[in-house]
């Protein structure tokens, strides 16, 4: 799968910032050191072709002897798998991450036994989110928003 045209995303805090021109192959990485690189229960990354940083560059990290992933050294984003075939960028950092889906999901002898099981768990009642919901609308979010900026943070 490959998909042609501008693709932008960056890291929470918006210290970096990216483009790309081309997607290549989605996937969902289940190996540990992707669960460990992201706090999760994997990652979602996607191959970048033509990527130019826009705003800032990552920080670096070799998490074995063939790749190193980049990271936003202010807010600890992770945003890259780098090995000598390419790049891939973390799906969840894209302003568009939605329009990404994974087509295959990789090191699935890793994956932890309960993902499976996460769409059938519950979610909240109507009189949990209730309790919550001054807390939700009390928050004021300092992260960046999905799209790029001239600056950031915003002044004024």
């Amino acid at each position: 799968m490959t998909s042609e045209g501008r693709y932008t995303g960056g890291c929470q805090c918006g210290a970096v910032r990216f483009s790309i021109e081309r997607l290549g192959r989605p996937s969902m990485c289940h190996c540990r050191m992707c669960q460990k690189a992201f706090g999760s229960i994997g990652g979602a990354l996607v191959t970048a072709h033509d990527l130019a940083w826009t705003r800032g560059a990552p920080k670096y990290f070799a998490s074995s002897n063939k790749v190193r992933r980049g990271f936003c050294a202010d807010c600890g984003t992770p945003l890259t798998y780098e090995y000598e075939g390419g790049t891939e960028l973390a799906i969840c950092a894209f302003d568009q991450a939605a329009e990404i889906p994974p087509v295959i999901q990789l090191a699935v002898e890793s994956r932890l036994p309960w993902v499976d099981g996460l769409a059938s768990l519950p979610t909240r009642s109507e009189v949990e989110a209730a309790k919550v919901a001054g807390f939700y609308a009390a928050i004021v979010s300092h992260q960046h928003p999905d799209h790029d900026t001239t600056e950031w943070p915003p002044h004024g």
